[in-house]
């Protein structure tokens, strides 16, 4: 991109400093004064030099051999497509890219900036280690900077939490809204033409008939068509996620989406013997262990639980923590109606239980349960996470609508939290049943590894949030112990029956609706302990990584 994104929703100017942490200038030239910029050997670099370590750089490959020659051609414009939803979502994460980077000399610095997308550490809390920037705002750009949540709920706007588009305020104090397809027209021009000319050579049809409707979706913010089209697809090889899609990044109301894209190869093995559990979820949620009235909806079956290799990752999904299982579309209409498709990101997922979650439980889970630390449970805990997702409840009880729009701000971590412990339900229910095979201890001890390494991704991210409470929660209760060596044992009959009342708790906050409640547990629950704070650093020490950062692209699989 070679012109900075100006517009009136700038995050706050960063020209105050360029300078790091500690460094000692008495006046801060503009970011964009190159010839007065001086970074010092500072904070910035010994800051960069602790952090950088944290992700181990992984190549994302697969078998391109498996897909046919069409698939060949189609899979570079796919590729395409997804770089621009990479520059959509800097614009939206960070406008003033191009002015902090022309600043950083350093490599090592750029690459950390870049794994950011931004000057804020995604991992350690959104901490600024830029001086200058301030503190990460809660509305990111999409709303004009330094507007209160009560200016904007007392506007008569029509879109004032709409999921595409952004609010703008003039000279004169005048609140407006502007669409994502109208002030990103270039851009969502030039991809919906890529996904157009992967349509003509694309040979299944229902991939050929989504990739026009997402196309079109692109350039006008009406999803709806293209969400039930992919939710259709069944025999396609390839795939692509791409759009506006998750409300992560508006900390201040939950409700506007960044831009991101996955362009997935589907494992047509794993994905086969994945195909029976969707259609048990009615049977599950039946028998969640809460009160019949938040268990009356029916969950939508009509979808498929697919497992992929995952060839690029873009935008949000690539902002600090990387994704390895996506839950879509997030319409509550369309997951009521027709339900929601599971993509586990096979590949990603072993990259991270090889390289992260094997170190963290030889530090932290007992000696005698590390024997139960395996990859098939880790797989099945974090894919029925994502199937978890649909059960449960969707609309409010209380009148309220739906539990997204009741709860705001407060929704994402506690959905997350419900679909982990739910997830867990799940594998409990099914190994009861015979439909899953494997020791529950294995299942129990890897989510017990699962939650501690995602509370590293820090109190600020809504997983490490949702962790965070599942965390707390089961210490309260005895599921777990720490031992006097410094370690995590699985208590497997308390681990049980807590996981029962977490489930209960959560499931009854959601169908309340009530977002007073919902922060009260935060702030409770979702919080890090300074003796687990110890026992995380202690893994830092042993430099064992805390996220993924991948070399991916056209050049790393080898197509043009």
């Amino acid at each position: 991109m070679k012109n900075l994104y100006k517009t009136n929703i700038l995050l706050p100017a960063i020209a105050l400093s360029a300078t790091l942490f500690s460094a000692c200038n008495n006046a801060n030239p503009p970011l964009g004064d190159k010839a007065a910029v001086v970074i010092q050997k500072d904070s910035l670099t010994e800051y960069v030099a602790q952090r950088l370590p944290i992700y181990e750089r992984v190549k994302l490959t697969t078998n391109i051999n498996q897909l046919s020659v069409n698939d060949r051609k189609v899979l570079p414009l796919l590729i395409q497509a997804a770089e621009i939803m990479d520059e959509l979502y800097w614009k939206q994460a960070y406008p003033q890219r191009d002015s902090l980077l022309a600043t950083i000399k350093d490599e090592k610095t750029r690459d950390f900036v870049n794994i950011n997308y931004g000057p804020w550490d995604r991992l350690n809390n959104d901490k600024p280690f830029v001086a200058g920037v301030g503190v990460k705002p809660e509305g990111a750009s999409f709303y004009p900077y330094g507007i209160t949540k009560e200016e904007i709920e007392k506007s008569t706007l029509s879109d004032k939490f709409g999921a595409y588009s952004v609010i703008k305020k003039d000279s004169a104090g005048k609140l407006s809204t502007v669409p994502y397809h109208v002030l990103f027209a270039a851009e969502l021009q030039k991809a919906s033409s890529l996904l157009k000319q992967a349509a003509l050579i694309a040979e299944d049809a229902g991939l050929k008939k989504y990739l026009n409707l997402r196309a079109d979706a692109l350039v006008s913010d009406n999803f709806t068509a293209s969400d039930y089209a992919w939710l259709d697809m069944k025999t396609n090889g390839l795939d692509i996620i791409i759009g506006p899609i998750e409300n992560y990044e508006d900390k201040l109301f939950n409700a506007r989406t960044s831009y991101e894209s996955y362009v997935l190869i589907k494992d047509a093995a794993w994905s086969k013997r994945l195909a029976k559990y969707v259609k048990m979820l009615p049977e599950l949620q039946k028998n969640l262990p809460v009160a019949a009235k938040y268990k009356a909806e029916t969950p939508g079956t009509d979808s498929e639980l697919n497992a992929y290799d995952v060839v690029y990752y873009a935008g949000d999904c690539n902002a600090g923590s990387k994704t390895i299982a996506v839950n879509l579309p997030n319409d509550e209409k369309i997951q009521q109606e027709k339900g929601t498709r599971r993509s586990q990101l096979k590949n990603a997922m072993q990259a991270k239980f090889e390289k992260i979650l094997m170190p963290i439980s030889k530090e932290l889970i007992d000696a005698e349960q590390q024997k139960y630390i395996k990859f098939d449970a880790f797989f099945a805990n974090v894919m029925f996470h994502e199937v978890a997702h649909g059960l449960g409840i969707k609309k409010t009880i209380t009148g309220k609508g739906f539990v997204r729009a009741a709860l705001k701000e407060q929704y994402s971590w506690l959905e997350e939290g419900k679909a982990d412990i739910l997830g867990l339900y799940m594998v409990t229910g099914l190994l009861k049943k015979g439909e899953l095979q494997g020791d529950i201890k294995e299942y129990y001890t890897t989510f017990m590894a699962g939650i501690l390494r995602s509370v590293r991704f820090g109190a600020s991210e809504a997983h490490g949030k949702a962790n965070m409470q599942c965390f707390n929660y089961f210490k309260e209760k005895g599921a777990f112990e720490r031992t006097s060596q410094g370690t995590y044992k699985v208590n497997f009959d308390k681990f049980a029956s807590t996981m029962n009342d977490l489930s209960a708790f959560i499931i009854t906050l959601q169908g309340n609706g009530d977002k007073i409640a919902v922060e009260k547990a935060q702030k409770e629950k979702a919080n890090i302990s300074s003796e687990l704070q110890k026992d995380l650093d202690r893994l830092t020490r042993k430099n064992i990584p805390v996220d993924l950062v991948f070399e991916q692209g056209v050049d790393v699989l080898g197509v043009k």
